[in-house]
């Protein structure tokens, strides 16, 4: 049921709310925020996560469903006034709601299971829109699980919530793990571990035609500037560059991890 009153941004739910939008706050509460319509409608659809949605009075006119799937699910409906719901937004124009969410991510263990075929894991990535446009691709290529290391961007950032497109919704995702550590556990289990990089040993044109790709894979994206660490080898199973035809300098982390997942979706689907 929506609130009586209008809220504005000097409202006491507002200023809280508001302070979602720093790691710690978010780390402190066990909460973050979804802006716009497709992200918080794909949040309704995980009932469970959403404990609240702030929404100028005319959202809920232009975006029915919304108010519907927030009443089927009994989540309180706040109307705030265009200064309330902006004061929430990281956007130039704010889209008209917010949801207040729980944190989705989930240990290593419960995100990487046994049975996965397919998992990207980011090291120290530190570009929000890089994370959200990773989990956003890793969901399009039917992955199983996203890996951020520590020193990574937390994908609950706003910015990365945004480009990931409601994709935070959809698949597990684990933040500040050991990939190293990790790299071990996996290779143990059946899974061969693959880096994507410019100066790799072997190249994924290779990995294609000799069904490497075919395996269930983990791919690892580097950092933006510095790409993997030294010594990173002896913990994959292939260093993998993709090949550049052209006269381009290097792709950027979310074009590569692009090309790299859809490449190993479909090795695996044939």
């Amino acid at each position: 049921m929506a609130s009586p009153v209008l809220l504005t941004a000097q409202s006491v739910r507002i200023k809280q709310a508001r302070r979602l939008a720093t790691r710690a706050f978010r780390r402190k509460t066990g909460r973050f925020l979804a802006e716009g319509p497709q992200a918080v409608r794909e949040a309704l659809e995980h009932r469970e996560l959403v404990l609240e949605v702030y929404a100028e009075p005319s959202v809920a006119t232009r975006h029915r469903d919304l108010r519907d799937l927030a009443a089927a699910a009994d989540v309180p409906w706040f109307d705030v006034d265009r200064a309330g719901v902006e004061a929430l937004s990281e956007t130039v124009t704010s889209q008209g709601v917010v949801a207040v969410c729980s944190l989705v991510d989930v240990s290593l263990e419960e995100a990487v299971l046994p049975t996965a075929r397919l998992v990207a894991a980011g090291f120290q990535v530190r570009d929000p829109g890089n994370v959200g446009t990773l989990i956003r691709t890793a969901d399009a290529a039917g992955a199983d699980a996203v890996v951020l290391s520590t020193e990574s961007v937390d994908p609950h950032n706003p910015k990365a919530v945004r480009a990931s497109v409601g994709s935070i919704f959809h698949l597990p995702i684990t933040v500040e793990a050991d990939l190293a550590a990790a790299a071990t556990t996996w290779r143990a289990q059946g899974l061969q571990v693959l880096a994507a990089d410019g100066y790799g040993t072997t190249d994924l044109d290779t990995c294609i035609d000799d069904g490497t790709l075919a395996k269930p894979t983990v791919w690892l994206f580097g950092n933006e500037a510095h790409g993997l660490p030294d010594g990173f080898d002896a913990f994959v199973d292939h260093s993998v560059k993709v090949p550049i035809y052209g006269r381009a300098e290097s792709l950027n982390l979310s074009t590569a991890a692009a090309i790299c997942l859809f490449a190993s979706a479909r090795a695996q689907r044939r």
